[in-house]
């Protein structure tokens, strides 16, 4: 597991440390560094990919970073740029140095340290990426060019059918499993339903490969109905299906990122959603969120205040107030709370019924 990121000299980060737990939510202000965060790890992620001593900045999860230039933090640009990533994890610390390679669209990276880190290793699903423009309601899905055993969804769920058809025997660990353990099979779509029951609505799902094609049709049923095609179906079950099959089928030690998953979803499923993340984490999964929901939130706080996952220290925030200030760390109480509540963090709905509070009564 990640313990902590140390960025020096990227983006709007000129020295910054962010401690990682189980699960790490990062919230705040849009263009505050959140996504800047994400793409640390996601350039790491390339690099050791790679292992060439390069890392592209376009490309590769459709990052579209720009050049090498870009990336540099102002205050740290000088005849020889560069910027560094550290990871500390299991004890042990492992930096990338990126400076300027060949062209300005690749960088060159130096590594230093061997520190082991698990998420980042070869083992099947143990890094992946959700990304926030993920693929809306789709007739079929191509398949990818990957044995069964190395398939994952893809950052933006292209291969969600894919995973789902030929991981049929696949059974998900007793801790990720929804609700009530007692409640029917563990194969992963059965599994996959109860969830998506659990946070969009009940639905039940049918993938079938074309014969002679690369082409996997899905379609999705609703108790009493008939099948439907994904495009009758809406976007919020398009947009939770692969952040809940990447989950289900993660290895253990494996590292999930998950941009906006409150996407499409009714407030009560983002709450929902909130809980099966914090589960996820407390499964041996390590999450990091990028929300701007206080519904995901508080479902979050829900499963760490319940006692039904989640403990309090397994979990941290950051909250990124601006692109001025410094991401403050905040920490949970046992009860779901936190210690300290700044300023701007999730305290819109408080401050719009005070205002309306004071607006005049009118028939």
């Amino acid at each position: 597991m990640i313990d902590r990121v140390i960025i020096d000299g990227f983006k709007r980060f000129e020295n910054e440390e962010f401690e990682f737990r189980n699960l790490t939510v990062l919230a705040g202000r849009n263009g505050a560094g959140k996504t800047s965060l994400i793409h640390s790890l996601l350039l790491v992620e390339n690099a050791i990919r790679r292992n060439d001593g390069t890392a592209q900045l376009n490309g590769p999860y459709d990052l579209e970073l720009g050049w090498f230039e870009d990336l540099v933090n102002i205050n740290r640009f000088g005849t020889n740029p560069e910027f560094v990533i550290g990871l500390e994890a299991d004890g042990g610390e492992t930096t990338w140095t990126f400076s300027k390679g060949d062209t300005n669209l690749y960088a060159a990276v130096k590594r230093s340290g061997e520190g082991r880190i698990p998420s980042f290793s070869t083992n099947p699903r143990s890094f992946q990426y959700i990304s926030a423009e993920r693929l809306g309601p789709r007739l079929t899905q191509r398949s990818s060019a990957k044995p069964a055993m190395l398939l994952e969804v893809g950052h933006t769920g292209a291969h969600v059918a894919q995973v789902i058809e030929r991981l049929i025997p696949y059974s998900v660990p007793v801790a990720r499993l929804a609700g009530d353990k007692s409640r029917g099979p563990t194969l992963l779509k059965d599994q996959t339903e109860f969830w998506l029951t659990d946070i969009v609505r009940p639905t039940a799902l049918d993938t079938s490969e074309l014969a002679g094609t690369d082409v996997i049709a899905l379609r999705f049923k609703t108790p009493e109905g008939d099948w439907v095609r994904p495009t009758n179906m809406g976007f919020g079950v398009s947009y939770a299906l692969p952040i809940i099959v990447a989950a289900l089928t993660a290895s253990d030690g494996g590292l999930l990122i998950v941009e906006n998953p409150e996407a499409h979803l009714h407030p009560g499923g983002q709450s929902e959603m909130g809980r099966f993340l914090a589960q996820m984490a407390a499964s041996g999964l390590q999450v990091i969120v990028e929300t701007h929901s206080d519904h995901v939130l508080n479902g979050i706080r829900l499963a760490i205040g319940g006692g039904a996952s989640l403990v309090s220290d397994q979990a941290v925030v950051h909250y990124f107030p601006d692109g001025e200030q410094a991401p403050q760390k905040l920490t949970f109480t046992r009860g779901g709370s936190f210690l300290d509540w700044p300023s701007g963090f999730f305290d819109q709905y408080r401050i719009d019924v005070a205002k309306l509070t004071q607006l005049p009564r009118l028939p």
